[in-house]
Formats: structure tokens, sequence, C-alpha cells
């Protein structure tokens, strides 16, 4: 059986001929994740980076959700762009349903996300970051210090200044809290 068989045999066939409509793309390491999130959003895929259900975790905290009807297109971008993931899960059930990365807490006059380990606290009415806290990265403390005290528009993203996987996961908080407060 050839690769491109064995991924569509991964990706749509199953014993009961049932098809699920999203997949999730496991890798190594979180490196390779955001190397794999940075090539398919540049190539406009709708995909979301989430937690992994503990059935398929493999050492790495993050996995690629994608549409699973466009896998062999987004396999094919991946290994293209040299970021080929260790497995393909089509999610058939709930067990295999991945976990949100997200938990949002409503203060009143503050709005607390956090992202993995990773929390960014606002003030609700004049959109400045109050709090930067979690991780245990190394540039946690200078993203803290280039973030805080700064409106969520004149703040850096973390991802232009940090280098780490707090760095990574800040900025999903930072990505979040900008989407709750524009509503």
């Amino acid at each position: 059986m050839s690769f491109l068989e064995t991924i569509r045999q991964k990706l749509f066939g199953n014993k009961d001929g049932q098809r699920a409509d999203r997949g999730l793309l496991v890798f190594e390491n979180t490196s390779e994740v955001i190397r794999a999130e940075r090539v398919l959003r540049a190539e406009g895929w709708d995909i979301k980076v989430m937690g992994p259900p503990p059935e398929i975790q493999t050492g790495c905290d993050l996995v690629v959700e994608f549409p699973l009807i466009e896998g062999l297109n987004i396999l094919r971008s991946l290994e293209e762009n040299g970021s080929t993931p260790l497995d393909v899960v089509p999610v058939t059930g709930p067990l295999l349903d991945p976990v949100d990365l997200y938990q949002i807490k409503d203060f009143g006059e503050y709005l607390m996300v956090r992202a993995a380990n990773m929390k960014l606290t606002v003030d609700k009415s004049t959109l400045v970051i109050v709090n930067i806290s979690g991780g245990g990265c190394p540039d946690v403390p200078f993203l803290a210090a280039q973030m805080i005290g700064k409106t969520l528009d004149e703040a850096p993203a973390p991802r232009e200044i940090g280098h780490t996987l707090c760095g990574y996961a800040l900025d999903l908080a930072y990505q979040e809290v900008r989407r709750l407060c524009s509503r």
C-alpha cells in the first residue's frame, strides 16, 4: 500500500464506513505544531490549535484540528514545507474530541483568558493589560514587561517578541482577549 493510500484509508476509511468531518494532526513537539500552524494559516486553511485528547497524547501538548475532507491537500502542503505529522487521526467519537485551550473568567471589571499555561488579564473598560502570569519559560518576565500597562492595540503581539512555548500560549490568550473585546 502506498503512502497516499495509507493516509487515504486513515482519513476516510473505518470499519463502520463512518466519515468524520474533523481530523487531528499529531506532532512530536510544540515547535512542529507552531511551524505547521504558520504554514497552514499562510495558505488559508481552516485549522485550530487544540489540546490533544488523552487517547492520542504523545508528549506534545498541542494538536492541529483540520477539516478532514481537506486532509490530503493539507498533508501535501505540510510535506512540501518540511513539516510532516507523526500521525493523522480522524475524530470519530467523543473520546477523541480535542481539548479547548482557552479558559475565560470574567471578574466584572476585568477579563482573564488562560491559554494552556499562560494567563492574560485586561481591564474591560480601558482594554489595558493589567496582568500576565503563568508558564516557566525564561521570556515570560520580558513579555510581561513589554505588555503590562499598554492597551491591547498598543501592546506587541507575544508571537512577535517571544521565543518559547509560553510566548506562543500567551499569544493565543492575547488573540482570544482581542477577539472577545472586539464584540
